[in-house]
């Protein structure tokens, strides 16, 4: 830890300043490290933004590197390891998270920079004006660096810092075989994802008078329908139905193939309802395919409920059915729902009558419905 006389050598003034903006880059790294495949997504984002698409397929490596380039510096700004050289990088850092996102704030080029993960969402004005603050810490951290001092030597400061890479590192890995420690997204377990307030959907039903050709809307079923006389002089036009008042906690549209609508079937299903998740099945994991083809057999025979969501195209899962044994029933939603249900290709998600009963990585996947069945009620 950091001595008394070392901080009063340093100044209060610098040694608050350094210990905040090493806790700001240790919070911001550690929410995401905690889901190392959303941050590769962002990087994706600003890859194609940029126009560097060759560097696409290396978003998973440069976000871990970025995060843990944050994460190390955080930490050796916090105990004032190597602390000149940690400043310095603070400032290098912080530069060029500002210059980024002072273009995503004036041209707007990514709808989320993914500065904090998904715990906390900034607009990207505010993400800009958070980095100005920030960049200026980091000026003054760095103008009061030689204040900083350690009587830990140079060689045991670096292995530490290399001790604390690792862990980080080992870390990420952990959450990125495995699902996120801490679930952000919308669909985290033991949330209810029913429509609130259903009860306010209005029906509004259109009609036309036959000789002059005036058309009214009435909320139904609040029009004449039993008149005999006003429904001889007026025909059905049309009918609209009004949501605007129903909270929709997901945005998510699952599909058949002929483009019919079973979202709320299949997540509102008052049974177990397994739902394999697969964005991409030519990037689906093989043995992770395996595993669901099993357990929809075990599922099958229980009489449970098991579906397949992908935004595959109807070829592609053609393709694979005898090769993953897809006898299921399969449908369609778009990629980037899929990829923030689930951190995992393919993935498994347990619904019960609308609610996120459990999820599983494919590493993770249950063997049977009672396995499945005790871990989530665990």
């Amino acid at each position: 830890m950091v001595k008394p006389a070392e901080i009063k050598k340093e100044g209060v003034f610098f040694a608050t300043l350094r210990i905040l903006l090493g806790l700001v880059f240790i919070f911001s790294s550690f929410v995401k490290g905690i889901d190392p495949l959303g941050t590769a997504y962002r990087v994706e984002d600003y890859l194609d933004a940029y126009g560097w698409y060759s560097l696409w397929h290396f978003s998973l490596f440069l976000s871990i590197l970025l995060i843990t380039v944050e994460f190390v510096l955080g930490v050796a700004l916090l105990f004032k390891f190597r602390a000149r050289a940690a400043s310095f990088g603070a400032l290098l850092l912080m530069t060029f998270f500002t210059v980024i996102t002072y273009y995503d704030a004036k041209y707007n080029m990514v709808p989320d920079c993914g500065c904090f993960g998904d715990a906390i969402k900034l607009s990207n004005q505010g993400t800009f004006y958070k980095n100005i603050i920030l960049i200026v810490l980091a000026i003054l951290v760095f103008a009061g660096s030689r204040r900083m001092k350690r009587s830990l030597p140079f060689w045991l400061q670096n292995i530490l810092l290399i001790m604390v890479a690792s862990l980080y590192v080992f870390f990420i890995f952990y959450n990125y075989n495995h699902l996120p420690m801490i679930d952000f997204r919308e669909w985290k377990e033991g949330k209810d994802m029913k429509a609130a307030n259903q009860d306010a959907i209005k029906t509004f039903v259109i009609y036309k008078n036959k000789e002059t050709g005036e058309t009214k809307e009435f909320e139904s079923p609040n029009y004449p329908w039993n008149d005999s006389v006003w429904m001889s002089q007026w025909e059905f036009v049309d009918q609209r139905i009004d949501r605007s008042a129903v909270e929709i906690k997901h945005h998510l549209i699952i599909m058949d193939e002929s483009g019919s609508d079973y979202t709320d079937e299949i997540i509102n299903n008052p049974a177990y309802q397994f739902m394999l998740i697969s964005w991409d099945l030519d990037q689906a994991d093989v043995e992770g395919m395996a595993k669901a083809a099993r357990l929809y057999k075990d599922v099958e025979k229980q009489g449970g409920d098991f579906v397949l969501v992908t935004a595959s195209a109807p070829e592609t899962i053609k393709k694979y059915k005898d090769v993953y044994g897809i006898d299921y029933p399969y449908y369609f939603a778009d990629d980037i729902e899929l990829k923030a249900m689930i951190r995992s290709n393919p993935g498994l998600i347990l619904m019960h009558n609308g609610v996120v009963m459990e999820k599983w990585h494919f590493n993770d996947f249950p063997e049977t419905i009672e396995q499945a069945e005790e871990e989530a009620e665990e």
